[in-house]
């Protein structure tokens, strides 16, 4: 009987839970944003970038007694008047630099949880729900997306999706793209598609399709996600257009492209919306079936976006604008309406504050100017002091003249890349050209596309660090000795000498692993035993 009560009051408070955050969806979409209100907001945040920190330490940190930047902030002698002096003479980033030479900032494993914090004889124990905004109510639950480790559980607050629709919405103006149909290709499941959902709906966006590469079959579901049918609704309701999901594999991706075809034909031109490997599916799959994509714009991000990926998008005609996304700080980097590469992005300061660190890539004698980000609005989900992340790259001022400069976007972010990437018999791959080698050099002689090489990186039977280079059955390989040589015979950067002498680098003759959240990484961590050709 108490096992009946206790289901039926959770199934209550749920309920009850639910239909709060209906409502408040329906409050939070009641009046959409133009792009003229987009360039008041983020030019006004631009403006108060100083003012929004000072209120997000003081409420977010001082005002919240297990917050961990606390102890560091003490261990360094630092109090809230301390910092509000320090702003008012030095600035907001050299106030940053100068919290980090302090010891108040967390790394990247801190962060995860996965070492304790420690600064001399400080010792802080830390789990990454600790960083998490103890103000914000109204979330769904979302999924990170498993990059660097498994799959985490983030809670995805509606203050904080709304915040980053205003300098979404001015990338989308720059790159000539509002009002143009609209399609994602992002999972139900997970919470992410309905974050770029939201998003979109706070700028009465016309998404068209939502096609999804999984369903309730791939994974066990949460409570969050049982619910999507009436989040969809609850959405319906507050006038934004979003359609019923539809089930695309991965392998499936000529029916997008047939979309976007038939959408071209229509209204001139088109957006599709996904991570950068799944764009270069959809384009593989169009020139395959012949398709022209003059007119589509592929956004994408969640990966970078390497020459040899892009070089499919842009043989089908398509246009391309890239993203920065983490999913602790949300959207980082919008692509530049007048970009100098594939991957030039505006980043967006009207919510976060960014410095670079210096730090040695693990396994490696390597030093990488690491990306140090703080949060400046109270509706942030993860409270952000100096938090490092595994990506490192160019910060650049360059007048490029787009809409997202205008309203004062200044700062550039360039060759965004991971440093927590594939380590072999002590030789890491970071600062080589390996990417231009699976994506480029093997392609090119062997056969094949950008998505069809990957190298992953195992543990043997006795714990020797194995390099295993994938490749999809569907190639042809007469000689696999031949494409050992053409990679190692192309590695510039270093030597590889310790490669062939201890016979690191295998061959699988299988298809390249997919993230759970669609990416394709040409470097890939696998620690099962692997079942490789040894050659």
């Amino acid at each position: 009987m108490s096992d009946v009560l206790g289901k039926l009051h959770r199934r209550a408070v749920g309920a009850h839970r639910w239909a709060r955050f209906a409502l408040a969806l329906r409050n939070s979409l009641r009046h959409p944003i133009s792009v003229d209100d987009a360039r008041t907001i983020v030019r006004g945040r631009v403006e108060d970038r100083q003012a929004n920190f000072l209120r997000m330490v003081e409420r977010n940190i001082y005002g919240h007694p297990k917050s961990p930047y606390l102890p560091l902030l003490k261990h360094a002698g630092c109090d809230l008047g301390d910092i509000v002096a320090m702003v008012r003479s030095m600035g907001l980033e050299d106030t940053l630099r100068a919290l980090r030479r302090a010891g108040v900032y967390v790394t990247f494993e801190e962060f995860k949880g996965r070492e304790p914090i420690v600064r001399n004889e400080l010792v802080i124990q830390v789990r990454p729900s600790d960083f998490s905004n103890p103000f914000i109510s109204n979330y769904y639950q979302a999924l990170s997306g498993g990059t660097t480790g498994s799959l985490m559980q983030a809670p995805m607050n509606l203050s904080h999706v709304a915040a980053q629709a205003p300098i979404e919405l001015l990338s989308f103006a720059a790159n000539n793209l509002v009002n143009a149909p609209v399609a994602i290709w992002w999972p139900v499941y997970g919470g992410y598609g309905m974050t770029v959902i939201i998003r979109g709906a706070h700028r009465r966006a016309p998404l068209h399709r939502w096609f999804s590469p999984t369903d309730s079959s791939d994974y066990k579901t949460t409570e969050w996600d049982r619910l999507n049918t009436f989040l969809i609704l609850a959405l319906r309701l507050s006038g934004a257009s979003v359609p019923w999901p539809e089930t695309v594999r991965l392998g499936e991706a000529a029916i997008i492209a047939h979309w976007a075809a038939q959408t071209i034909s229509v209204h001139k031109r088109c957006v599709v919306q996904c991570s950068v490997s799944m764009c270069t599916r959809i384009a593989l799959a169009a020139l395959s079936e012949g398709l022209d994509l003059t007119g589509a714009t592929f956004v994408g991000g969640g990966e970078p976006p390497t020459p040899g990926k892009l070089r499919h998008i842009r043989a089908t005609g398509a246009g391309w604008v890239p993203y920065y996304f983490f999913s602790e700080a949300g959207c980082a980097g919008y692509g530049c309406g007048n970009p100098v590469d594939e991957n030039d992005l505006h980043f967006a300061r009207d919510r976060l504050a960014l410095i670079q660190y210096s730090r040695q890539v693990p396994g490696w004698d390597i030093l990488v100017d690491a990306f140090n980000f703080t949060s400046l609005l109270p509706t942030a989900r993860m409270v952000l002091l100096n938090v490092e992340s595994d990506d490192y790259g160019v910060i650049e001022q360059r007048s490029c003249g787009c809409l997202l400069e205008q309203e004062g976007l200044t700062d550039h972010l360039r060759q965004v890349r991971s440093f927590r990437k594939l380590t072999g018999e002590g030789m890491t791959l970071v600062g080589t050209d390996m990417i231009r080698i699976l994506e480029e050099v093997l392609p090119a002689r062997f056969g094949g596309s950008a998505l069809d090489y990957q190298l992953v990186e195992e543990e043997d039977a006795d714990g020797f660090t194995r390099l295993a280079l994938a490749i999809s059955p569907r190639i042809e390989i007469s000689d696999e000795k031949a494409v050992i040589e053409a990679v190692l015979g192309n590695l510039r950067n270093f030597p590889p000498i310790i490669w062939r002498q201890a016979g690191s680098l295998k061959v699988k003759r299988v298809e390249p692993v997919w993230t759970a959240r669609g990416k394709l990484m040409p470097l890939h961590l696998d620690r099962r035993t692997p079942t490789a050709t040894s050659v």
